[in-house]
């Protein structure tokens, strides 16, 4: 890109302050003052999480996460639902952590009942059942649908046996089986201040905060957690898969392994993204392409970085449709992703692409509860200090020939996986794929 034209794309300035910590029990803390702020956000983020569970007990740690908020040794979940209403607080859980908010100055009585649910949670029977059985509920219902199986079979056929192939909530088997006993014996393996990093982000004193949550945690003590053998990520390749049932519509899910968050191309491709197949409105091409001009469905989508962690990500196109047109959407996913490879996208495309990331990327960071995760981010990833400032520049810096080299270097048309759910068996999806 030339000066010039680098010089008349407005980039926009953010920055999140922080104080970052380390309590006396060995939590990681960072702390973004914001004066004048409304809300006060707090994240708990524990190292771990899904990839912890033993095979025989998947489901393990999205239950411990999502019932943390059912009582503790100090007060029941009534008590806490009654002390945080009034002061405009929520605190949820799931199996990375817990994250809460509250209005006004309350941040010491989120900070307490936060570090109580981490630390001294109860997981009392009844409500451990009863939420048993709304889990089971839905994956009843998870089991029929073509959607979810279809996006379930394709995650197992890009990640084999790893982890992240399998459904969080787990399997009816494994639920029930999961006690009262095995949750609390779970959540002392990984809710460990050793595997802790909190972020808290509103109108707060660093230093208090610091000295409030080494006064509530003073007694937690770091353990280590069991870990399990991870199979290896099975190498990119053509697999097909088909969860066959009567619908009216087929839903596809095509694509392959992907990035870490960490990968140097990650900006390149979030601008390619958007001119591939997540911009908004009619802006993307395939959704120009396979929606509007070829009327093959009102949902479809593509995109690469989105997904991207610690562990790596995937490239998934999806797109729902009727049966007799699920041969032209593969054709179409795999044309478009060739046409962005063979040749550069448009000076206007990446003028659109650019300009939308840039001027949503600030009004992202609004909310206390996104800067707050944000910091756990950064902690996370090792994200420099400026990272906020260099990542806009990175967008308004990419240019046609950066677009044309991500998608040739991480898309893969030739080695995609692909999955549907609907009337389509696996045979006729293999059938499509060999022909092409």
């Amino acid at each position: 890109m030339s000066s010039r034209s680098q010089a008349a794309i407005k980039v926009p300035t953010l920055e999140v302050p922080r104080e970052r910590f380390e309590l006396g029990c060995g939590v990681k803390l960072v702390v973004s003052p914001r004066p004048g702020a409304s809300v006060t956000a707090l994240r708990m983020h524990f190292r771990g999480g899904r990839s912890l569970e033993p095979e025989d007990r998947v489901g393990l740690g999205a239950l411990a996460g999502q019932l943390i908020d059912q009582g503790t040794t100090e007060h029941d979940e009534s008590e806490i639902a009654n002390l945080l209403e009034p002061n405009g607080g929520q605190i949820g859980g799931g199996a990375t952590g817990l994250a809460g908010s509250i209005a006004g100055g309350g941040w010491g009585l989120l900070l307490e009942l936060a570090c109580e649910m981490a630390t001294r949670p109860t997981y009392p029977a009844p409500l451990v059942e009863l939420h048993k059985e709304r889990v089971a509920s839905r994956i009843v219902t998870e089991a029929e649908s073509p959607r979810f199986q279809a996006e379930l079979r394709f995650r197992q056929l890009v990640y084999g046996k790893h982890w992240m192939a399998r459904n969080a909530r787990g399997t009816l088997e494994t639920l029930a089986a999961i006690t009262p006993a095995q949750l609390r014996s779970f959540h002392g393996r990984l809710w460990v201040p050793n595997r802790c990093t909190i972020a808290v982000c509103g109108d707060v004193d660093p230093r208090k905060v610091k000295r409030r949550l080494d006064t509530l945690l003073k007694d937690w003590k770091p353990r280590s957690a069991r870990s399990f053998p991870v199979p290896d990520i099975p190498e990119p390749g053509v697999r097909v898969d088909a969860f066959p049932r009567e619908r009216e519509q087929v839903h596809l899910y095509l694509g392959h392994l992907g990035i870490r968050r960490k990968d140097p191309d990650y900006a390149a491709l979030t601008v390619m993204d958007h001119i591939l197949g997540t911009g908004p409105g009619f802006t993307n091409r395939i959704a120009r392409r396979l929606r509007d001009e070829m009327g093959l469905a009102y949902s479809v989508d593509a995109d690469i970085h989105s997904s991207a962690g610690i562990v790596r990500g995937v490239f998934a196109a999806y797109i729902g449709t009727s049966p007799e047109h699920v041969g032209t959407a593969i054709d179409g996913f795999l044309k478009e992703i060739k046409r962005i490879q063979a040749r550069k996208v448009t000076a206007a495309e990446l003028e659109t692409a650019r300009n939308y990331l840039l001027g949503s990327f600030a009004m992202g960071f609004e909310r206390a509860s996104r800067r707050a995760s944000y910091l756990v981010e950064a902690e996370i990833h090792d994200f420099p200090d400026d990272y906020l400032v260099r990542l806009p520049r990175e967008f308004a810096g990419v240019d046609l020939a950066d677009v044309q080299r991500v998608a040739r270097e991480h898309l893969l048309p030739g080695s995609c996986c692909l999955s549907a759910g609907g009337p389509i068996s696996k045979r006729e999806l293999a059938a499509f794929m060999t022909r092409r």
